[in-house]
């Protein structure tokens, strides 16, 4: 004998058991949220989503330490060819290697705070007006016009061309005295020679550091 199926409530039913009609309310109300915050969040990652065309490219694309456009480790990412220039060191100067941009650092015979060095930069690096007012900078003096200049510079004659030479003391004690000089090479680097240091020793060893720069030779 089969078993009737139930039969739904009447609407009298319910009337009779307003409790059941309410317990559905909390889960419907609970499934339209949840729908509704599942439709938002979709909205919202779509919305910050990072285009494929502006993600970085491969690793491969950028060279490796070593390779040409990337400096190795420790050195500067403009560091020039090492060639160019010589000079003859006078009596009891010493040369000590450098590194970076600094392509030798002199050792005058002189005692006191004094730094001799042989920089090189690649190119016209910057140009001689634009490196004498950096100089002057340091030494906490104005800069100058290109008359200004012109009218400061020493021309040494050197069998690379001629070096323009410079003489610096600065407003404050602190700021010593420089003597620069700079000359673009045909290796077409250009190439600092710069004294500096308190203004007695400076002045001690400029005749020997003038008569260097004169000795300036191609290799």
């Amino acid at each position: 004998m089969r078993t009737p199926l139930p039969t739904p409530p009447s609407p009298s039913d319910r009337s009779r058991h307003p409790g059941s009609s309410r317990a559905f309310e909390p889960a419907l109300l609970a499934s339209a949220l949840l729908l509704l915050a599942v439709g938002c969040n979709r909205d919202q990652v779509a919305h910050y989503r990072v285009p494929k065309s502006s993600e970085p490219g491969p690793a491969a694309s950028m060279p490796p330490m070593g390779m040409p456009g990337m400096p190795e480790a420790g050195t500067d990412a403009a560091q020039p060819a090492r060639a160019g220039l010589g000079w003859t060191l006078p009596k009891g100067w010493r040369q000590e290697p450098g590194s970076g941009m600094r392509f030798a650092t002199l050792k005058p015979p002189v005692a006191g705070k004094l730094d001799v060095s042989v920089i090189v930069l690649p190119g016209p690096a910057g140009g001689e007006l634009a490196n004498v007012n950096r100089w002057r900078g340091q030494m906490g003096l104005p800069p100058f016009d290109a008359a200004a200049e012109a009218a400061q510079r020493t021309i040494v004659k050197t069998k690379a061309g001629d070096l323009a030479v410079f003489d610096f003391t600065g407003q404050a004690p602190d700021k010593g005295r420089m003597v620069a000089g700079l000359i673009t090479a045909s290796d077409g680097n250009t190439w600092f020679l710069k004294m500096a240091g308190d203004p007695g020793p400076v002045e001690q060893a400029k005749p020997e550091f003038m008569r260097l720069m004169g000795s300036i030779h191609l290799d």
